[in-house]
């Protein structure tokens, strides 16, 4: 498919203007220029035209808030001084499988000020003696090459950051209540299983030393009743002795 005919199909019903994002990738130049593009993406952060046969960024428009520009796998060998003209703010800039094999032909990146990344894997100036060294010696505003910085560390993945921050934003946004509530149902439980470890230990009484307790209380008011009839009958037998004494 022709990259000017891909664009028009990649727009989906929206102005240039609404678009921030537009991948090409795999379509075709008829002449290895740029095609289909003009002013009017004003808007665009994020270009990818890969493996669509570009020599020549000479038709390049002006792309004032592009910031990532994927180039990989084309025929591109100078001209990337249209780069710091007509895209600024570029951040990232990936050139892999290209033709650029001099330092020169990267000399002309020292006027994007922007760049932190860049990218020339598998382009014949990557076999040159003490090649990082030089590139980053000649552009010292370039942070990653080819996915390393100059200590062999590691790039961070933008996109893998992008998530981590959106997963703690969830994280420390919304669970507040279910903190609290765990934390009233541990209350609950452990002073559930305090109270019934006190009531194993012996604690609280169970039903059956309530009914020992009835009983021992019955058994007490019938020796209590026990005591009074025979306090009576002794009473009376004194009594009776005593009329007796009276007799005589």
């Amino acid at each position: 498919m022709e990259m000017k005919k891909r664009i028009s199909l990649e727009l989906r019903n929206r102005t240039p203007v609404e678009v921030a994002e537009l991948v090409v990738d795999n379509c075709r130049s008829s002449d290895g220029e740029v095609e289909g593009l003009t002013d009017d993406f004003k808007e665009l952060e994020f270009l990818s035209m890969v493996n669509v046969g570009l020599t020549s960024l000479a038709k390049l428009p002006s792309l004032p808030k592009l910031r990532k520009l994927e180039l990989s796998d084309n025929n591109i060998s100078g001209g990337l001084e249209t780069l710091s003209e007509k895209c600024p703010n570029l951040t990232y800039l990936n050139l892999s499988g290209n033709k650029i094999k001099e330092l020169s032909t990267v000399e002309a990146l020292q006027h994007l000020k922007n760049l932190k990344s860049l990218d020339l894997f598998n382009c014949e100036i990557t076999t040159l003696e003490e090649y990082r060294e030089s590139i980053f010696e000649l552009l010292p505003q370039v942070m990653y090459l080819d996915g390393f910085d100059a200590e062999d560390n590691e790039a961070p993945d933008s996109e893998a950051d992008d998530d981590d921050e959106d997963e703690d934003g969830e994280e420390g946004g919304g669970p507040l209540g279910d903190y609290d509530d765990e934390d009233e149902d541990d209350e609950g439980s452990e002073g559930g299983e305090v109270g019934l470890s006190y009531a194993t230990k012996g604690g609280l009484p169970d039903d059956d030393d309530e009914d020992d307790y009835v009983e021992e209380e019955e058994e007490e008011g019938g020796e209590e009743e026990e005591a009074e009839v025979h306090g009576e009958k002794r009473k009376r037998d004194a009594e009776d002795e005593g009329e007796d004494d009276d007799d005589d």
